[in-house]
């Protein structure tokens, strides 16, 4: 069988066509030309503010929170009503084990623009843990905004990094949090199935609360035809690998406030972890660590001494707007989808200046394809099979992974994958097949170089035996051993 069929896992560098492919809407270090408006930064005592002719977005100095989007002639999309410090911001729920657990906000102590050209700006806002601060998180964090010219929007990401010696930390929860205008925005959608006109927070709080405190029963709403309906922000979850954007849609004039996350290579959990996206509030989140069902497990918890440096995103947060949405909020999910599709093909961009942020020319490639052997005879191709690297581990150890990277594809009907712009380093091949039980594990580590010559090649089948379990009125019983099939080619 093995002299009959020649398979191959291999792994090279990228290609490079990827910068062709986003050469028309990126600019490159500031050298493009256009008659478009430029990007301009606007540094006040206590605030700074970055503008393309398109938007506006202001932060707080040193701090970094986010106090005003301006777009499409609106002052700001940002909730008014609350402090100017509760609007947009990211933050952290974490614990040193024997306390109670604390939920804090990034707040930088310090303030630098990285990059101000016409067609590009970027700032940092930095803090430094100090050992003599023992109720501080002991974490190391550099936020980044980004604004690029001819976007409709703005970009975010985050270096976090840990030295040798600080002491034991467990996170919880690690996000983003827009809080949007309560009279403005109604309509929100998180994929083409769900997307819906919802309640205002005072329709919570009028509302009955039930089995848990998220689920609340609409007892007296002010839309009325909510009534009787519930609310709860766990209905509006999705698996990583289906979360690329969500947003809500405002209405006069009618415009769209989205997240894109183009990558799940810096979220935990691989793409079959599910978590929020947006709820009322009118609220949008980017949520990259949490223990949302999986509880302990996908808490990071960094032992004493351990150090750790990983970066988060950028993610885009995408404006939009169409008069004509006015009575069809979802033409705007439609014209978000759209700009997924540039965001991705984009990734990993070419645009952070930070030297930690991975670009593709330092990024590799594995390729291969995946058979299942349900018999002595049959080899069945994984069709579909979803095929990821992450940090070495056991079989299905990639679920509860919460410190590196992972990088993941769907195969094609005959289980051909090509897992593409894989961060250089040491990772063990994973695979889940649709309608079979089990997690597909390859027995050796597979290193990624951005190096032609990185090749991993051989003679040799790996055969992983799993358990193939129906069900029968009397409980579990085994029906037949099967298992997946990977065959690397010969030199």
């Amino acid at each position: 069988m093995g002299k009959n069929v020649q398979l191959s896992l291999y792994v090279s560098t990228v290609a490079f066509t990827f910068f062709l492919l986003v050469a028309d809407c990126r600019p490159h270090n500031g050298r493009r030309l256009t008659t478009t408006t430029a990007v301009k930064l606007d540094i006040q005592t206590e605030q700074v503010t970055l503008s393309n002719g398109i938007a506006n977005v202001t932060l707080s100095i040193p701090d970094g929170l986010v106090t005003n989007i301006s777009y499409g002639g609106i002052d700001n999309l940002l909730a008014t009503q609350n402090v100017k410090n509760d609007r947009g911001y990211w933050d952290v729920f974490w614990n040193q084990t024997a306390s109670r657990r604390v939920r804090k906000k990034f707040l930088g102590t310090s303030f630098e623009v990285i990059m101000d050209s016409e067609n590009q700006a970027e700032i940092s806002f930095k803090n430094t843990w100090n050992a003599s601060e023992s109720d501080e998180l002991p974490l190391n964090f550099d936020i980044r905004f980004v604004m690029l010219r001819d976007t409709p929007g703005f970009y975010t990401y985050a270096i976090f990094e840990r030295l040798e010696g600080w002491p034991l930390v467990y996170i919880e929860n690690l996000r983003i949090v827009f809080k949007l205008q309560q009279d403005m925005f109604h309509y929100m959608a998180i994929s083409d199935e769900r997307q819906r006109v919802m309640p205002m927070p005072v329709d919570r709080e009028t509302g009955e609360v039930l089995d848990y405190k998220e689920a609340v029963l609409l007892t007296n709403p002010t839309n009325p035809d909510l009534k009787g309906e519930v609310d709860d922000k766990y209905f509006y979850v999705n698996d990583n690998k289906d979360d690329r954007v969500h947003g809500w849609v405002g209405a006069n004039p009618p415009v769209g406030f989205w997240m894109i996350i183009p990558s799940d290579e810096f979220r935990t959990g691989g793409p079959y972890k599910q978590d929020l996206t947006s709820h009322v509030g009118p609220t949008v989140l980017s949520v990259f660590v949490s223990r949302h069902y999986a509880g302990e497990d996908l808490v990071i918890k960094f032992q004493q001494g351990e150090p750790w440096k990983k970066v988060i995103g950028p993610v885009c947060l995408y404006l939009n707007s169409d008069a004509s949405a006015k009575d069809s909020p979802s033409m705007l999910w439609d014209d978000a989808k759209k700009r997924i599709n540039q965001e991705v093909t984009s990734w990993p961009y070419d645009f952070p200046v930070s030297t930690d942020y991975i670009k593709s020319n330092q990024r590799g490639a594995v390729r291969g394809q995946l058979f299942v052997n349900d018999s002595t005879t049959t080899l069945i191709s994984a069709s579909n099979a979803s095929v990821g690297l992450a940090p070495p581990g056991d079989s299905g150890s990639w679920q509860r992974e919460n410190k590196g990277y992972q990088f993941w594809i769907k195969a094609d009907a005959s289980g051909n994958f090509s897992i593409e712009n894989v961060i250089s380093g040491t990772y063990n091949l994973y695979a889940t097949v649709p309608g079979i039980i089990g997690d597909y594990k390859y027995t050796s580590d597979v290193q990624v170089t951005p190096d032609l010559d990185s090749m991993v090649c051989g003679n040799n089948i790996v055969l992983y035996i799993l358990t193939m379990i129906s069900s029968t009125m009397l409980g579990l019983t085994i029906i037949q051993q099967t298992g997946f099939l990977l065959m690397l080619q010969g030199i």
